[in-house]
């Protein structure tokens, strides 16, 4: 893995934890240098798309409304 790489991955703290937790990972982005896969993966799991947050945001908001309306 190139250090360029490897600098990118330290300052994202939720690509680094995950490549800790997933090592095999490593090997991947060694042989593919692929990163897109790995930060697919990474974006899937801690939920960071674009689409969970605007999903998080709804449920949210529902959540609000709700509790709003039993206190009325």
């Amino acid at each position: 893995m190139n250090r360029q790489l490897l600098l990118y991955l330290k300052s994202k703290k939720n690509y680094y934890n995950y490549l800790k937790e997933n090592s095999y990972f490593i090997k991947q982005i060694n042989r593919e240098n692929d990163i897109k896969t790995f930060t697919n993966f990474v974006k899937e799991k801690y939920r960071l798309r674009a689409t969970d947050k605007i999903s998080d945001a709804i449920d949210n908001i529902d959540l609000i409304n709700n509790v709003l309306e039993t206190l009325k």
